[in-house]
Protein backbone atom coordinates (compact mmCIF):
# COMPACT_ATOMS: atom_id res chain seq x y z
CA UNK A 1 0.00 0.00 0.00
CA UNK A 2 3.04 2.45 0.84
CA UNK A 3 4.25 1.63 -2.41
CA UNK A 4 0.99 2.68 -4.27
CA UNK A 5 0.55 5.88 -2.61
CA UNK A 6 4.06 6.98 -3.32
CA UNK A 7 3.64 6.01 -7.18
CA UNK A 8 0.47 7.80 -7.39
CA UNK A 9 2.35 10.51 -6.37
CA UNK A 10 5.18 10.12 -8.40
CA UNK A 11 2.99 9.65 -11.68
CA UNK A 12 0.66 12.41 -10.39
CA UNK A 13 3.50 14.89 -10.24
CA UNK A 14 4.85 13.82 -13.39
CA UNK A 15 1.47 14.31 -15.03
CA UNK A 16 1.32 17.64 -13.50
CA UNK A 17 4.63 18.67 -15.42
CA UNK A 18 4.12 16.73 -18.60
CA UNK A 19 0.23 19.14 -18.23
CA UNK A 20 2.28 21.81 -17.42
CA UNK A 21 4.71 21.84 -20.23
CA UNK A 22 1.95 20.94 -22.43
CA UNK A 23 -0.35 23.88 -21.44
CA UNK A 24 2.88 25.92 -22.05
CA UNK A 25 3.35 24.55 -25.72
CA UNK A 26 -0.55 24.71 -26.63
CA UNK A 27 -0.60 28.68 -25.11
CA UNK A 28 2.45 29.87 -26.50
CA UNK A 29 2.83 28.52 -29.97
CA UNK A 30 -0.53 29.31 -31.52
CA UNK A 31 0.58 32.81 -30.67
CA UNK A 32 4.46 33.06 -32.22
CA UNK A 33 2.74 30.67 -35.02
CA UNK A 34 0.59 33.90 -36.15
CA UNK A 35 3.76 35.84 -36.71
CA UNK A 36 6.17 34.14 -38.27
CA UNK A 37 3.94 31.37 -39.89
CA UNK A 38 3.83 31.17 -43.73
CA UNK A 39 0.15 31.28 -43.71
CA UNK A 40 -2.48 31.79 -41.29
CA UNK A 41 -4.35 28.64 -42.31
CA UNK A 42 -0.95 27.09 -40.49
CA UNK A 43 -0.55 28.71 -37.24
CA UNK A 44 -2.31 25.69 -35.51
CA UNK A 45 0.50 23.36 -37.35
CA UNK A 46 2.83 23.28 -34.42
CA UNK A 47 -0.19 21.73 -31.72
CA UNK A 48 -1.39 19.25 -33.98
CA UNK A 49 2.02 18.03 -34.38
CA UNK A 50 2.07 17.29 -31.06
CA UNK A 51 -1.10 15.00 -31.21
CA UNK A 52 0.67 13.66 -34.71
CA UNK A 53 3.82 13.02 -32.22
CA UNK A 54 1.28 11.35 -30.03
CA UNK A 55 0.62 9.17 -32.35
CA UNK A 56 3.84 7.72 -33.62
CA UNK A 57 5.08 7.12 -30.30
CA UNK A 58 2.21 5.40 -28.92
CA UNK A 59 3.20 1.68 -29.70
CA UNK A 60 6.98 2.18 -29.79
CA UNK A 61 6.50 3.89 -26.62
CA UNK A 62 4.51 1.48 -24.96
CA UNK A 63 6.90 -1.55 -26.57
CA UNK A 64 10.20 0.38 -25.41
CA UNK A 65 8.27 0.56 -21.83
CA UNK A 66 7.51 -3.12 -21.77
CA UNK A 67 11.60 -4.03 -22.92
CA UNK A 68 13.18 -1.78 -20.35
CA UNK A 69 10.39 -1.20 -17.84
CA UNK A 70 8.22 1.76 -16.88
CA UNK A 71 11.02 4.21 -15.24
CA UNK A 72 13.37 4.06 -18.02
CA UNK A 73 10.65 4.69 -20.71
CA UNK A 74 9.86 7.40 -18.92
CA UNK A 75 12.87 9.09 -18.60
CA UNK A 76 13.35 8.48 -22.20
CA UNK A 77 10.07 10.75 -22.78
CA UNK A 78 11.65 13.30 -20.43
CA UNK A 79 14.67 13.54 -22.96
CA UNK A 80 12.32 14.56 -26.08
CA UNK A 81 10.57 16.99 -23.62
CA UNK A 82 13.68 19.19 -23.23
CA UNK A 83 14.13 18.93 -26.44
CA UNK A 84 10.73 19.98 -27.79
CA UNK A 85 12.00 23.15 -25.37
CA UNK A 86 14.99 23.87 -26.74
CA UNK A 87 13.70 23.42 -30.57
CA UNK A 88 10.84 25.77 -29.75
CA UNK A 89 13.11 28.25 -27.89
CA UNK A 90 15.13 28.46 -31.05
CA UNK A 91 12.21 28.91 -33.31
CA UNK A 92 11.55 32.09 -31.20
CA UNK A 93 15.14 33.60 -31.19
CA UNK A 94 15.76 32.48 -34.75
CA UNK A 95 12.26 33.22 -36.28
CA UNK A 96 11.50 29.90 -37.87
CA UNK A 97 7.87 28.16 -38.03
CA UNK A 98 9.31 24.84 -38.90
CA UNK A 99 11.95 24.58 -35.55
CA UNK A 100 8.31 25.48 -33.93
CA UNK A 101 6.84 22.48 -35.63
CA UNK A 102 9.50 20.55 -34.74
CA UNK A 103 9.22 21.02 -30.83
CA UNK A 104 5.95 20.48 -31.52
CA UNK A 105 6.31 17.36 -32.88
CA UNK A 106 8.92 16.02 -30.47
CA UNK A 107 6.57 17.07 -27.35
CA UNK A 108 4.59 14.63 -29.09
CA UNK A 109 6.80 11.72 -29.19
CA UNK A 110 7.31 12.72 -25.62
CA UNK A 111 3.91 12.78 -24.89
CA UNK A 112 3.55 8.75 -26.29
CA UNK A 113 4.88 8.06 -23.33
CA UNK A 114 3.26 10.31 -20.75
CA UNK A 115 0.25 9.11 -21.86
CA UNK A 116 1.04 5.48 -20.32
CA UNK A 117 1.29 7.63 -16.49
CA UNK A 118 -2.55 6.61 -15.85
CA UNK A 119 -1.70 3.05 -17.19
CA UNK A 120 1.27 2.50 -15.24
CA UNK A 121 0.12 3.54 -11.52
CA UNK A 122 -2.47 0.90 -12.29
CA UNK A 123 0.03 -2.08 -12.67
CA UNK A 124 -0.35 -4.36 -10.09
CA UNK A 125 -3.26 -2.40 -7.88
CA UNK A 126 -6.26 -4.11 -6.44
CA UNK A 127 -9.14 -4.00 -8.68
CA UNK A 128 -11.32 -1.59 -5.62
CA UNK A 129 -8.09 0.63 -5.95
CA UNK A 130 -7.29 1.17 -9.76
CA UNK A 131 -10.30 3.44 -10.65
CA UNK A 132 -9.24 5.91 -7.99
CA UNK A 133 -5.83 5.71 -8.88
CA UNK A 134 -6.07 6.33 -12.52
CA UNK A 135 -8.51 9.48 -11.63
CA UNK A 136 -5.72 10.56 -9.24
CA UNK A 137 -2.48 10.48 -11.60
CA UNK A 138 -4.64 12.37 -13.86
CA UNK A 139 -5.35 15.35 -11.30
CA UNK A 140 -1.90 16.00 -10.86
CA UNK A 141 -2.82 18.19 -14.09
CA UNK A 142 -4.94 20.28 -11.95
CA UNK A 143 -1.74 22.72 -11.13
CA UNK A 144 -0.60 22.30 -14.55
CA UNK A 145 -3.90 23.96 -15.80
CA UNK A 146 -3.36 26.67 -13.29
CA UNK A 147 0.94 26.99 -13.98
CA UNK A 148 1.07 26.07 -17.52
CA UNK A 149 -0.96 29.93 -18.93
CA UNK A 150 0.43 31.85 -16.16
CA UNK A 151 4.07 30.46 -17.08
CA UNK A 152 3.56 30.76 -20.27
CA UNK A 153 2.27 34.91 -19.67
CA UNK A 154 5.47 35.45 -17.48
CA UNK A 155 7.51 33.91 -20.17
CA UNK A 156 6.38 36.22 -22.40
CA UNK A 157 8.27 39.01 -21.47
CA UNK A 158 11.09 37.05 -19.68
CA UNK A 159 13.71 37.65 -22.53
CA UNK A 160 13.37 41.39 -23.47
CA UNK A 161 14.04 41.17 -27.08
CA UNK A 162 12.66 37.84 -28.06
CA UNK A 163 8.87 37.44 -27.21
CA UNK A 164 7.62 34.43 -25.85
CA UNK A 165 10.55 32.75 -26.06
CA UNK A 166 10.89 32.44 -21.82
CA UNK A 167 7.70 30.05 -22.13
CA UNK A 168 9.78 27.31 -23.99
CA UNK A 169 12.80 28.02 -21.39
CA UNK A 170 10.08 26.95 -18.74
CA UNK A 171 9.41 23.59 -20.69
CA UNK A 172 12.93 22.63 -20.71
CA UNK A 173 12.08 22.97 -16.71
CA UNK A 174 9.83 21.24 -16.18
CA UNK A 175 10.94 18.05 -18.16
CA UNK A 176 14.61 18.19 -16.07
CA UNK A 177 11.90 18.47 -12.91
CA UNK A 178 9.99 15.23 -14.15
CA UNK A 179 13.12 13.06 -14.23
CA UNK A 180 14.25 14.10 -10.83
CA UNK A 181 10.74 13.12 -9.55
CA UNK A 182 10.73 9.67 -11.75
CA UNK A 183 14.13 8.27 -9.24
CA UNK A 184 11.18 7.86 -7.06
CA UNK A 185 9.26 5.46 -9.23
CA UNK A 186 8.79 1.99 -7.64
CA UNK A 187 6.95 -0.02 -10.26
CA UNK A 188 7.85 -3.72 -10.65
CA UNK A 189 8.67 -4.74 -14.40
CA UNK A 190 6.86 -7.69 -15.29
CA UNK A 191 8.46 -10.68 -14.69
CA UNK A 192 9.41 -13.70 -17.44
CA UNK A 193 6.23 -15.53 -16.84
CA UNK A 194 4.27 -12.55 -17.10
CA UNK A 195 5.41 -11.36 -20.23
CA UNK A 196 5.98 -15.23 -21.50
CA UNK A 197 1.84 -16.18 -20.81
CA UNK A 198 -0.36 -16.89 -22.66
CA UNK A 199 -1.57 -14.15 -25.23
CA UNK A 200 -4.72 -13.70 -28.14
CA UNK A 201 -3.96 -12.03 -31.42
CA UNK A 202 -4.06 -7.95 -31.21
CA UNK A 203 -7.49 -8.36 -33.80
CA UNK A 204 -8.95 -10.89 -31.18
CA UNK A 205 -8.48 -8.17 -28.01
CA UNK A 206 -9.27 -5.28 -30.30
CA UNK A 207 -13.03 -7.22 -31.32
CA UNK A 208 -14.21 -7.28 -27.85
CA UNK A 209 -16.95 -5.27 -27.43
CA UNK A 210 -15.22 -3.80 -24.15
CA UNK A 211 -12.56 -2.33 -26.19
CA UNK A 212 -14.55 -1.11 -28.80
CA UNK A 213 -16.39 0.76 -26.66
CA UNK A 214 -13.66 2.20 -24.13
CA UNK A 215 -11.36 2.67 -27.40
CA UNK A 216 -14.66 5.01 -29.00
CA UNK A 217 -14.91 6.57 -26.01
CA UNK A 218 -12.25 7.90 -25.09
CA UNK A 219 -11.05 8.64 -28.68
CA UNK A 220 -14.20 10.61 -29.16
CA UNK A 221 -13.69 12.39 -26.50
CA UNK A 222 -9.78 12.91 -26.65
CA UNK A 223 -10.65 14.34 -30.45
CA UNK A 224 -13.49 17.02 -29.68
CA UNK A 225 -11.85 17.97 -26.70
CA UNK A 226 -8.32 18.88 -28.86
CA UNK A 227 -10.14 19.83 -31.73
CA UNK A 228 -11.80 22.91 -29.93
CA UNK A 229 -9.01 23.43 -27.37
CA UNK A 230 -6.94 23.64 -30.75
CA UNK A 231 -8.89 26.37 -32.17
CA UNK A 232 -9.62 28.44 -29.13
CA UNK A 233 -6.61 30.27 -28.86
CA UNK A 234 -7.18 31.32 -32.31
CA UNK A 235 -10.39 32.07 -32.70
CA UNK A 236 -10.11 34.11 -29.51
CA UNK A 237 -7.34 36.22 -30.46
CA UNK A 238 -7.44 36.19 -34.52
CA UNK A 239 -11.26 35.70 -34.78
CA UNK A 240 -12.75 37.50 -31.81
CA UNK A 241 -10.02 39.96 -30.91
CA UNK A 242 -10.01 39.26 -27.55
CA UNK A 243 -6.84 39.42 -25.67
CA UNK A 244 -3.77 37.42 -25.16
CA UNK A 245 -4.26 37.56 -21.32
CA UNK A 246 -8.07 36.66 -21.87
CA UNK A 247 -7.41 33.67 -24.15
CA UNK A 248 -4.76 32.61 -21.48
CA UNK A 249 -7.25 32.72 -18.62
CA UNK A 250 -9.61 30.70 -20.61
CA UNK A 251 -7.28 27.94 -21.18
CA UNK A 252 -6.30 27.77 -17.84
CA UNK A 253 -9.65 27.24 -16.63
CA UNK A 254 -10.17 24.49 -19.27
CA UNK A 255 -7.06 22.78 -18.21
CA UNK A 256 -8.00 22.84 -14.87
CA UNK A 257 -11.72 21.68 -15.27
CA UNK A 258 -9.90 18.45 -16.96
CA UNK A 259 -7.90 17.31 -13.87
CA UNK A 260 -9.70 18.82 -10.93
CA UNK A 261 -12.50 16.28 -11.01
CA UNK A 262 -9.86 13.38 -10.77
CA UNK A 263 -9.63 14.15 -6.96
CA UNK A 264 -13.17 12.09 -7.35
CA UNK A 265 -13.97 11.16 -10.17
CA UNK A 266 -12.97 7.50 -9.38
CA UNK A 267 -15.19 7.16 -6.36
CA UNK A 268 -18.12 8.44 -8.73
CA UNK A 269 -16.73 5.37 -11.37
CA UNK A 270 -16.99 3.15 -8.38
CA UNK A 271 -20.28 4.59 -7.05
CA UNK A 272 -22.30 5.05 -10.43
CA UNK A 273 -19.92 2.70 -13.16
CA UNK A 274 -17.41 3.13 -15.86
CA UNK A 275 -20.59 2.97 -18.31
CA UNK A 276 -22.68 5.81 -16.80
CA UNK A 277 -19.50 7.83 -15.89
CA UNK A 278 -18.94 7.61 -20.06
CA UNK A 279 -22.27 8.78 -20.90
CA UNK A 280 -22.09 12.07 -18.59
CA UNK A 281 -19.03 13.26 -20.28
CA UNK A 282 -20.33 12.72 -23.47
CA UNK A 283 -23.43 14.87 -22.25
CA UNK A 284 -21.33 17.56 -21.04
CA UNK A 285 -19.02 18.07 -24.05
CA UNK A 286 -22.67 18.28 -25.88
CA UNK A 287 -23.51 21.19 -23.78
CA UNK A 288 -20.03 22.58 -24.42
CA UNK A 289 -20.80 22.74 -27.98
CA UNK A 290 -24.19 24.66 -27.17
CA UNK A 291 -22.52 26.83 -24.86
CA UNK A 292 -19.94 27.76 -27.72
CA UNK A 293 -22.86 28.26 -30.56
CA UNK A 294 -24.49 30.79 -27.98
CA UNK A 295 -22.27 33.71 -28.28
CA UNK A 296 -18.59 34.85 -28.67
CA UNK A 297 -17.71 36.83 -25.15
CA UNK A 298 -14.54 35.60 -23.18
CA UNK A 299 -17.30 34.39 -20.48
CA UNK A 300 -18.96 32.32 -23.49
CA UNK A 301 -15.46 30.86 -24.21
CA UNK A 302 -14.99 30.40 -20.26
CA UNK A 303 -17.85 28.46 -19.98
CA UNK A 304 -18.32 26.37 -22.93
CA UNK A 305 -14.19 25.06 -22.40
CA UNK A 306 -15.00 24.49 -18.49
CA UNK A 307 -17.64 21.76 -19.32
CA UNK A 308 -15.57 20.65 -22.03
CA UNK A 309 -12.48 19.36 -19.81
CA UNK A 310 -15.02 17.93 -16.82
CA UNK A 311 -16.71 15.83 -19.95
CA UNK A 312 -13.31 15.32 -20.64
CA UNK A 313 -11.99 13.76 -17.41
CA UNK A 314 -15.26 11.82 -17.13
CA UNK A 315 -15.28 9.99 -20.81
CA UNK A 316 -11.49 9.74 -20.61
CA UNK A 317 -10.91 8.24 -17.38
CA UNK A 318 -13.90 6.12 -16.97
CA UNK A 319 -12.95 4.36 -20.50
CA UNK A 320 -9.26 3.73 -19.43
CA UNK A 321 -10.75 2.01 -16.21
CA UNK A 322 -13.05 -0.21 -18.72
CA UNK A 323 -10.09 -0.72 -20.86
CA UNK A 324 -7.91 -2.38 -17.99
CA UNK A 325 -10.92 -5.20 -18.30
CA UNK A 326 -9.38 -5.77 -21.92
CA UNK A 327 -6.31 -7.65 -21.04
CA UNK A 328 -4.09 -10.01 -19.34
CA UNK A 329 -0.58 -8.62 -18.32
CA UNK A 330 0.70 -9.99 -21.26
CA UNK A 331 -1.19 -8.35 -23.22
CA UNK A 332 -0.78 -5.02 -21.66
CA UNK A 333 1.69 -3.13 -23.87
CA UNK A 334 0.24 -4.06 -26.94
CA UNK A 335 -3.43 -3.43 -25.82
CA UNK A 336 -2.44 0.01 -24.17
CA UNK A 337 -0.10 1.08 -26.98
CA UNK A 338 -2.87 0.45 -29.51
CA UNK A 339 -5.64 2.09 -28.03
CA UNK A 340 -3.13 5.64 -27.50
CA UNK A 341 -1.97 4.32 -31.44
CA UNK A 342 -5.59 5.04 -32.39
CA UNK A 343 -6.91 7.79 -29.73
CA UNK A 344 -4.02 10.36 -31.06
CA UNK A 345 -3.95 9.03 -35.22
CA UNK A 346 -8.11 10.29 -34.91
CA UNK A 347 -6.88 13.13 -32.70
CA UNK A 348 -3.83 14.17 -35.15
CA UNK A 349 -6.66 14.38 -37.92
CA UNK A 350 -8.46 16.38 -36.15
CA UNK A 351 -6.22 19.06 -35.14
CA UNK A 352 -4.23 18.84 -38.41
CA UNK A 353 -7.94 20.65 -39.62
CA UNK A 354 -8.81 22.76 -36.67
CA UNK A 355 -6.32 25.58 -38.16
CA UNK A 356 -7.64 25.53 -41.64
CA UNK A 357 -11.56 24.84 -39.97
CA UNK A 358 -11.51 28.17 -37.81
CA UNK A 359 -9.29 30.10 -40.65
CA UNK A 360 -11.61 29.32 -43.30
CA UNK A 361 -15.43 28.45 -42.00
CA UNK A 362 -15.13 29.88 -38.41
CA UNK A 363 -15.56 28.82 -34.55
CA UNK A 364 -19.28 27.94 -35.56
CA UNK A 365 -18.29 25.16 -38.26
CA UNK A 366 -15.61 24.19 -35.63
CA UNK A 367 -18.41 23.65 -32.84
CA UNK A 368 -20.81 22.03 -35.51
CA UNK A 369 -17.93 19.42 -37.05
CA UNK A 370 -17.43 18.25 -33.54
CA UNK A 371 -21.29 16.85 -33.04
CA UNK A 372 -21.13 13.67 -35.47
CA UNK A 373 -18.29 12.37 -33.32
CA UNK A 374 -20.55 12.50 -30.01
CA UNK A 375 -23.36 10.72 -31.95
CA UNK A 376 -20.83 7.60 -32.79
CA UNK A 377 -19.60 7.52 -29.32
CA UNK A 378 -23.10 7.27 -27.88
CA UNK A 379 -24.17 4.97 -30.43
CA UNK A 380 -21.05 2.32 -29.63
CA UNK A 381 -21.84 2.95 -25.68
CA UNK A 382 -25.64 2.09 -26.34
CA UNK A 383 -24.28 -1.10 -27.98
CA UNK A 384 -22.13 -2.06 -25.75
CA UNK A 385 -24.85 -1.80 -23.19
CA UNK A 386 -27.03 -3.40 -25.13
CA UNK A 387 -24.71 -6.53 -25.75
CA UNK A 388 -23.87 -6.62 -21.55
CA UNK A 389 -27.56 -7.09 -21.02
CA UNK A 390 -28.03 -9.57 -23.51
CA UNK A 391 -25.03 -11.67 -22.36
CA UNK A 392 -26.81 -11.38 -18.37
CA UNK A 393 -30.03 -12.65 -19.57
CA UNK A 394 -28.47 -15.10 -21.14
CA UNK A 395 -26.79 -16.56 -18.26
Amino acid sequence: MKRDFRNVTVLGTCQMLFGTGRGLFMVTSPAVALGIAPHPGLATLPTALVVVGTAIAAMPASMVSRKVGRKSGFLIGTVLAALSGAAATCAVLFENFWLLALGGLTFGLFAGFAQLYRFAVADGISEQFRARAISLVLAGGVFAGLAGPKLAAWGKSLLENDLYAGGFIFMIGTALLAALVLMFLDIPNLTKKQMDGPQRPLLEIMKQPVFIAAAVSATVAQTVMNFLMTATPIAMIAICGHSFESMTGVIAWHTVAMFAPGFFTGNLIKKFGEVRMIAAGLLLEAGCIGIALSGIAVLDFWLAMFLLGIGWNFTFTAATSLMTTAYTPAERAKTQGMMNQIIYTVVAIGSLSSGAFVHFFGWNWVNIGAMPLLVIAAISLYWYIAGQRKRALET
